[in-house]
């Protein structure tokens, strides 16, 4: 099995937060396509990091959870482009784990 986690932003570049549907839709999208999700929506954690030019970025992000019994990865390159689109990104993180489902 493999746990795939997505960190999507809650605000664009000029702080404008995105609308929960945006959030809702992938949700139900992948709950259907994989059986479940788990999104921490209520607790943001906070990334930061080097922008490159000598300064440094925040962002609030939320985590979405998916585990699945095979990495697809032609689908996850996709939804990433997608997802970059939908948030106004120049990249989204999504990790991959193998985990063993006790």
């Amino acid at each position: 099995m493999v746990l795939v986690e997505m960190l999507l932003p809650l605000k664009d570049n000029s702080g404008t937060p995105f609308a929960t549907q945006l959030y809702r839709e992938l949700q139900e999208e992948l709950a259907e396509r994989f059986g479940g999700v788990t999104a921490y929506m209520r607790s943001p954690a906070n990334g930061l990091w080097n922008d490159g030019v000598g300064g440094s970025r925040h962002d609030d992000v939320v985590l979405f959870e998916i585990m699945a019994e095979t990495l697809e990865a032609p689908y996850w390159q996709t939804l990433k482009g997608k997802l970059a689109d939908d948030f106004r990104q120049n990249d989204i993180v999504i990790r991959v784990t193998e985990i063993t489902r006790l």
